[in-house]
């Protein structure tokens, strides 16, 4: 049960140095549509083909996460389910995405300004 007022999440926000940039990264890697953009640059949404909503907020003093950091957590990532690795993986470093690391069932990337995401398959 939720506390009392909340009705649930309703946006994942990231900082970056270019929310429209970002968007449109992340609006190619998921599918969906960006659906609201602050006339002024600083916020846009996105809405994914299963309704979730992620955002991109300007932060002018942006710095990338370290991944890994030995001395500080990656504090959020997302975790992006695909079919085949084999051919997410190569329309994804497309994008503009880098491969950190590789596991046995997932794999470590950083989008275009360093948030971190795996993609995983069963």
């Amino acid at each position: 049960m939720a506390a009392a007022g909340v009705e649930g999440l309703r946006t994942i926000v990231l900082d970056c140095p270019d929310p429209r940039k970002l968007a449109e990264f992340y609006a190619a890697l998921l599918g969906g549509e960006i659906l609201e953009e602050e006339s002024d640059g600083t916020w846009v949404a996105l809405l994914d083909p299963q309704g979730r909503r992620l955002a991109c907020q300007l932060a002018p003093e942006y710095k990338p996460p370290e991944f890994p950091d030995p001395q500080a957590s990656q504090q959020i990532h997302l975790d992006i389910l695909v079919r085949d690795i084999e051919i997410a993986e190569p329309a994804v470093l497309a994008l503009g995405a880098t491969l950190v690391q590789q596991h046995e069932t997932f794999r470590v990337y950083r989008d275009p300004v360093g948030h971190t995401f795996c993609l995983e398959w069963q």
